[in-house]
C-alpha cells in the first residue's frame, strides 16, 4: 500500500502497534502487574515514579499528576518508551530535527508535547546532541589538549639570548622630511632570563629583518635558536640563509629557526606577552611627546622602553621587604654579561668581588643571578594556568571544522586530518588538514585541494575516525 493511500487512522494504528511491541519487549514484568490490577511498587522498577497504567489499546502511559489539566489525553498521559532503544533514538532524532537543532531542553519539550515519555530522556537527548554533526558545527567548543611541559631551553641557565623568541609589532607613524612613513618594532626575548631586545625596522621585508638580526647579534652575542611564527620575512630570512652562497655564513652563525604553526599565537606566549608590556610602556612615553616623531626619536623611545621592561622584577616574593634582597630583574644578568660564552673552570666565591680581576667579579655575579633565578623564578613556572586535562588525541581521518576568525561560523570549512604531529609527551597539538574548495567560473565548477598546517585549538571535531 502506498503512502498516499494510507489514512490517518491507519497511521495511528501502526504507531500504536509499534509502541505496544516495544513496550512488551522492555516492560514485560510491569505490564503483567498492570494487567493483574496491581500497582508497580518496586523501587527497582523504571516506572515506579510515573504511576503507569494501561489504556484501552494496552499501551503503558504515564499516570502522573496532570489528570485534571485541560490538555489532550495523549499529552497528559504520554506513552512510555524505554531508554537506549532504537525507536527512542529515532524519535529523538525526528523531533530534534523538527525544532531545527535547538538545545536539550527544547528537544525534550517537543518530545513530551507529542505524547512520548522516554525513560532517562535528558541523558538520551544529551548523548544524541553530543553526536549530532550539525549541533557540533553550531555550538561545539574548539579542541584543546593538556598544556605541555616547558622546553629545556626555558629551564637551563644559558647566556642571555642564546635561545630567543621574536616577533614584529607596530606600525608606528614617523615623519621623515615632509612625508609620513611607517616604522615597525622587532622584539627579541630571551627564553630563560626573559630579557628583551628591540630593533626598529623600516619595513617588514626580509632584507630589513636580516639587517636587524645582524645588529642584534652584534650587540647581544651569538644566538643558537630563534622561535617565531611563520611571518613571510622570517621564512624568507631562513631561506636566504640556507642558499648555497651563504652556507658558510650559516655555519658561522649557527642559528636554527623554529616556526610555530600558522594562526597559533598562543604557542608564542613568551614573546606575545612581552609585546603587550612594551605597548603599555610606549603608550605612556609617547603620550609625553606632543610633536611628530622621527625615526631617531622612535628608536630612542624603543630603547627606553627596553630598559624599563628589562628592569621589571621576575618574582615578587621580596618586593615589599625593605631588608630583603633586591628583586631579581633581567638587567642583573644583561649588565653583567661576560664576553666569554662558556664560563671558565673553577668555583667563584664571595671574596672574588673584591679582586681586581674583573672577569671573576662578573662571573660571580652571574652565578648569583642564576642561583636566584632557579629559586625565585623557575619554581614559579610549575603550575599549569589552564589546559590541565588530557584530551583525546586528534587522529588521521578525523573530520573537523576549521575556525576562521574573519568568517561567520556557518561558513567555516570542513577539513580532513591527513597528518598529526605529536609532541615530546605524545600529545597532538598541531595537524595537517586537507581542504577541498569548489570554485565556479565560465567553464563550470572546479575542485581544488589544499593542505594546511594548523593547531588543534583552531579546529572543532565533528566526526571521529573509525
Amino acid at each position: 500500500m502506498s503512502n498516499e493511500s494510507t489514512t490517518l487512522e491507519e497511521r495511528q494504528e501502526a504507531e500504536e502497534f509499534i509502541i505496544r511491541t516495544v513496550q512488551q519487549e522492555a516492560f514485560s514484568k510491569e505490564i503483567k502487574s498492570l494487567k493483574d490490577k496491581k500497582e508497580v511498587k518496586s523501587c527497582h522498577s523504571k516506572l515506579h515514579q510515573l504511576s503507569p497504567f494501561l489504556d484501552k489499546q494496552d499501551i503503558v502511559r504515564v499516570g502522573g499528576r496532570l489528570t485534571k489539566a485541560s490538555l489532550h489525553p495523549n499529552i497528559k498521559h504520554p506513552a512510555i518508551m524505554p531508554k537506549e532503544h532504537h525507536l527512542s533514538r529515532l524519535l529523538i532524532k525526528h523531533y530534534h530535527e523538527k525544532i531545527h537543532h535547538q538545545g536539550r531542553g527544547m528537544t525534550i519539550n517537543e518530545i513530551r508535547a507529542n505524547g512520548i515519555w522516554i525513560i532517562g530522556c535528558s541523558t538520551e537527548v544529551s548523548s544524541f546532541i553530543y553526536k549530532c554533526v550539525k549541533c557540533r558545527k553550531y555550538r561545539k567548543y574548539n579542541q584543546e589538549q593538556r598544556m605541555g611541559d616547558l622546553p629545556s631551553e626555558r629551564l637551563e641557565a644559558t647566556p642571555p639570548f642564546t635561545y630567543s623568541g621574536m616577533d614584529c609589532f607596530g606600525p608606528f607613524c614617523v615623519k621623515e622630511g615632509r612625508k609620513e612613513v611607517k616604522r615597525y618594532g622587532l622584539l627579541f626575548t630571551c627564553m630563560c632570563s626573559r630579557a628583551i631586545h628591540i630593533e626598529v625596522l623600516d619595513d617588514l621585508s626580509t632584507d630589513c629583518f636580516l639587517n636587524a638580526l645582524r645588529c642584534f647579534i652584534a650587540i647581544r652575542g651569538k644566538v643558537s635558536q630563534l622561535n617565531c611564527d611563520q611571518g613571510t620575512n622570517f621564512i624568507g630570512a631562513r631561506n636566504e640563509l640556507l642558499t648555497q652562497e651563504t652556507k658558510e655564513k650559516v655555519k658561522e652563525l649557527g642559528i636554527s629557526f623554529i616556526f610555530n604553526p600558522p594562526a597559533s599565537s598562543h604557542m608564542g606566549g613568551v614573546w606575545e606577552r612581552q609585546i603587550r608590556t612594551i605597548r603599555n610602556v610606549l603608550r605612556s612615553i609617547l603620550d609625553q611627546s606632543t610633536s611628530r616623531l622621527d625615526t631617531s626619536s622612535l628608536r630612542t623611545f624603543m630603547y627606553e622602553a627596553m630598559a624599563i621592561v628589562n628592569s621589571r622584577p621576575l618574582s615578587v616574593e621580596c618586593i615589599n621587604d625593605p631588608v630583603g634582597p633586591e628583586p631579581l630583574t633581567p638587567n642583573h644578568i644583561l649588565t653583567m654579561k661576560s664576553t666569554v660564552i662558556s664560563p671558565p673552570p673553577g668555583e667563584f666565591v664571595k671574596e672574588d668581588l673584591y679582586l681586581q680581576k674583573r672577569w671573576k667579579r662578573v662571573q660571580y655575579l652571574a652565578n648569583i643571578f642564576w642561583t636566584r633565578w632557579r629559586k625565585e623564578y623557575l619554581l614559579n613556572l610549575q603550575q599549569r594556568s589552564k589546559w590541565n586535562k588530557n584530551r583525546r588525541n586528534t587522529k588521521v581521518n578525523d573530520i573537523v571544522l576549521l575556525q576562521e576568525d574573519c568568517v561567520p561560523r556557518n561558513q567555516w570549512k570542513l577539513a580532513k586530518v591527513v597528518e598529526v604531529t605529536p609532541g615530546a609527551d605524545d600529545r597532538v597539538r598541531k595537524v595537517k588538514l586537507l581542504i577541498s574548495d569548489t570554485t565556479r567560473d565560465n567553464k563550470g565548477a572546479r575542485s581544488t585541494k589544499t593542505v594546511l598546517e594548523r593547531p588543534i585549538h583552531k579546529t572543532i571535531l565533528l566526526l571521529e575516525a573509525e
